[in-house]
């Protein structure tokens, strides 16, 4: 396993990355498109992950592995001369293709479990949403992706009774561990993992809330090649500063700005100004006061 620039990487791998990355290192200000590349999945692998899983890989999560065991590019902008990580695509390798909320073995006999949050009022999803997964026995949920401490996205198996069916969907837990529906297929959730770049928290477009003001910065930027221009729509009460990368990485010389002072007058004209003052005043005071006194 070995990180490569792009530029050196084969073409079958090129084709694996659908070529986007071209279009990363023509993006103004972008530094470093960086790509972990990664030998195929032995097959017995996988077939001992399903073993021990009782499951069924999807074909076409089963054909990924079997050319790249999991999947791992970055890019960075630069500020200041020094670049800072903004983009990053990731699949979990078939060993971290971990189950989640399955209960650990060094936890301890009472401690709680995301199946504590099932209850009997879960709602059970209608035509426009299809039916939410379950953290307990009724579903089987995988990490695919963990997205930076974001949320998590996850391969998800939602009928397990009276055997696991092979029917998977993907969906994105976020933080409030709220589930959102991404795609029907694996092939689908790959397309749009590439397309939007890596962008942090791209996934949040696809929820009622969607993405962070800061995030929506980098979605106006770098705009994904799908995006829907209506998740970008300002809402009355919010500002979002409409950036061009163009200006924004390019260097300024900023022009010195100069104070001007005015002349100070010199001590001896403002002491001659002040006694001069001061004698018309006592001489006028002199004047009026001879008007005044009474004729003999």
């Amino acid at each position: 396993m070995e990180d490569k620039p792009y530029s050196s990487l084969k073409p079958s791998l090129d084709r694996l990355t659908l070529g986007v990355t071209r279009i990363l290192e023509t993006s103004p200000g972008v530094d470093e498109v960086t790509f972990v590349e990664k030998e195929p999945a032995e097959r017995h692998s996988i077939v001992s992950w399903e073993q021990k899983n009782s499951c069924v890989l999807p074909e076409d999560l089963k054909n990924f592995y079997l050319m790249s065991d999991g999947f791992h590019m970055t890019w960075s902008v630069k500020f200041d001369d020094n670049p800072m990580p903004l983009g990053s695509m990731v699949i979990n390798s078939i060993s971290k293709l971990s189950r989640l909320g399955g209960s650990s073995a060094y936890a301890l006999p009472n401690a709680p479990t995301l199946a504590d949050l099932e209850g009997d009022t879960d709602e059970e999803g209608n035509e426009d949403q299809p039916e939410k997964p379950h953290f307990d026995s009724r579903s089987l949920i995988f990490e695919l992706d963990p997205c930076n401490g974001n949320g998590k996205v996850c391969l998800v198996y939602k009928h397990t009774k009276p055997v696991v069916t092979p029917d998977t969907e993907i969906w994105f837990l976020d933080r409030a561990l709220y589930w959102h529906f991404l795609t029907d297929t694996f092939t689908a959730y790959y397309r749009l993992l590439i397309t939007h770049l890596g962008l942090p928290q791209w996934q949040y477009a696809f929820t009622s809330y969607g993405v962070s003001p800061q995030a929506k910065q980098w979605f106006n930027m770098y705009k994904p090649i799908t995006i829907n221009t209506a998740l970008l729509s300002e809402e009355p009460d919010s500002f979002v500063n409409k950036l061009d990368p163009n200006k924004v990485f390019k260097s300024k010389n900023k022009t010195p700005v100069i104070k001007k002072k005015l002349p100070s007058q010199p001590a001896g004209s403002q002491k001659s100004h002040a006694s001069t003052s001061s004698s018309k005043t006592s001489s006028l005071a002199g004047n009026s006061l001879r008007k005044r006194e009474p004729q003999t």
